[in-house]
């Protein structure tokens, strides 16, 4: 969206990394149009980009509350496009981009949708002839050019705290890159540093290198509990796709299956702040309903739209029980044909469909509330009842308060779009997302916790969070 200009329209590869492909239509069209009519129409691009009724049918039909918008260092205009290809005449067709970026992010916020800002060009990251086979850069932008991406994403992170940007749900930081063949760490721990005196609150999100493991225990490492100062929690980011490698040897139905065993890596660094002493949350930045050519052979041509919508009906619930979140490939997508790939055809084909919380009506969901308020005292008793310590001990005391926090935390984000305390007037109820780092939060949060029945308390709270799911009718998967 805001990494392509008008030339995406006309059916061309998307994948530029570096700004190349960009770079060049813009020059062709500074060449025969001139600046004044190239920088309108390139902003006429991205106003049309996603427009009031896509953000309504985002939002009424899709259910979304969040989308992921990329954009490049140029979209900051000519200051950040100095020492770079972009610098000169090109630059100038972006003086407006960021401020429009900025109008898009406050419309969304006042339908009720949060953005996540992903910073994902970075200049000079790789040229037109420096692709491996996978489609990754397989060596590094020069340090001038590290430095021009660092200075973006303060930028950002500056303009979103100074200028109280409400709607922005964090800032992801990526790289075509993995961990091995450029200093990434380097790189993310010059970015965090900037960003944790910034806006320590704001989240972090930063793209897995290729290393999925690697990148949660760094997550992990920033995101201890008991440092010394406030620093940005770190969710990871990494995409899932089943088109290439092995997957192309498979049946859809084999695929299929292999969906629920998806992110083992989370299994083993979660569940268990207070032991592990830090937290980690992680964010399926793309996926897609497609599978391989070689797939599809396998089955009837007649079977294709039923094993679709399951594979995507698969995706979305592990999706939504394992992660903080999720963003379909795109929304307007021209790179790759096929509806497959197409997250409306997808969602009108029931193979997206929104988490049935979310389809709540306002009316449902303030009626489930003082339902709940209601009952709170009885589900409490039952709930105290069933913990192992004497109530009379540390071990319970700890363990009831934290179940009165996640009781009282649940029910205040189910109703924040009923409540209005999220704009827009949406039918739906919400849940907590990132619950490892939620619960990191409200550790440091709480006054009365005692450190030596930390376990005790973090237990009650994931029980007080899943019995209010229950209740309300929300999925607790992997909750506690």
């Amino acid at each position: 969206m805001f990494v392509h200009g008008p030339w995406l329209s006309d059916g061309a590869s998307s994948y530029d990394s570096g700004g190349f492909k960009e770079l060049e239509e813009v020059k062709r069209s500074l060449a025969t149009r001139g600046l004044e009519e190239t920088r309108l129409q390139w902003e006429a691009h991205w106003r049309g980009a996603l427009t009031d009724l896509d953000i309504l049918w985002l939002k009424g039909v899709a259910r979304c509350n969040s989308i992921r918008i990329p954009m490049g260092f140029f979209a900051l205009g000519p200051v950040f496009c100095t020492g770079t290809d972009f610098e000169g005449e090109p630059s100038e067709v972006y003086i407006n981009c960021w401020n429009i970026l900025k109008r898009l992010i406050e419309n969304c916020y006042n339908h009720g949708i949060g953005v996540l800002i992903d910073f994902q060009t970075i200049p000079g990251s790789m040229d037109q002839n420096s692709q491996s086979d996978s489609g990754i850069a397989d060596f590094c932008a020069s340090e001038r050019s590290w430095t021009i991406a660092t200075d973006c994403v303060a930028f950002i992170v500056q303009e979103v705290t100074f200028h109280a940007m409400r709607g922005v749900i964090g800032v992801q930081i990526s790289s075509e890159t993995d961990w091995k063949t450029c200093a990434l760490r380097k790189w993310y721990d010059e970015v965090l540093e900037i960003t944790s005196c910034v806006n320590p609150p704001l989240p972090i999100y930063i793209s897995d290198g290729r290393n999925f493991s690697e990148a949660l225990d760094y997550a992990m490492m920033k995101n201890r509990l008991g440092a010394t100062v406030c620093r940005s929690p770190i969710i990871v980011d990494t995409h899932k796709y089943y088109t290439t490698g092995s997957y192309r040897h498979m049946k859809p139905e084999a695929i299929i299956s292999r969906v629920h065993d998806a992110l083992p890596e989370l299994s083993t660094r979660q569940g268990k702040v207070c032991s592990q002493g830090t937290a980690v949350d992680a964010y399926i930045g793309q996926y897609s309903c497609a599978m391989g050519s070689q797939t599809w052979g396998r089955v009837s041509p007649s079977e294709r739209l039923a094993l679709t919508k399951a594979f995507g009906q698969k995706q979305s619930k592990q999706w939504q029980s394992r992660t903080c979140g999720s963003a379909f490939v795109g929304y307007k997508i021209h790179r790759i044909s096929g509806d497959e790939w197409d997250f409306v055809q997808q969602v009108s084909n029931g193979a997206i469909p929104p988490p049935p919380w979310l389809a709540f009506s306002r009316a449902q969901v303030l009626s489930k509330i003082g339902q709940a308020e209601t009952q709170r005292p009885h589900v409490r008793r039952t709930a105290l009842s069933q913990h192992s310590a004497l109530p009379d001990t540390r071990e319970h005391q700890q363990y009831a308060l934290g179940w009165n926090l996640g009781f009282s935390d649940a029910l205040s984000f189910f109703g924040v779009l009923a409540r209005d305390i999220v704009p827009g007037g949406w039918n739906g109820g919400e849940k907590i997302g990132a619950m490892e780092l939620w619960i990191r939060k409200r550790m440091t949060d709480v006054e009365q916790l005692d450190e030596k029945f930390a376990e005790e308390w973090e237990n009650g709270f994931r029980k007080g969070v899943s019995d209010f799911c229950d209740f309300v009718g929300i999925s607790t998967d992997d909750l506690l």
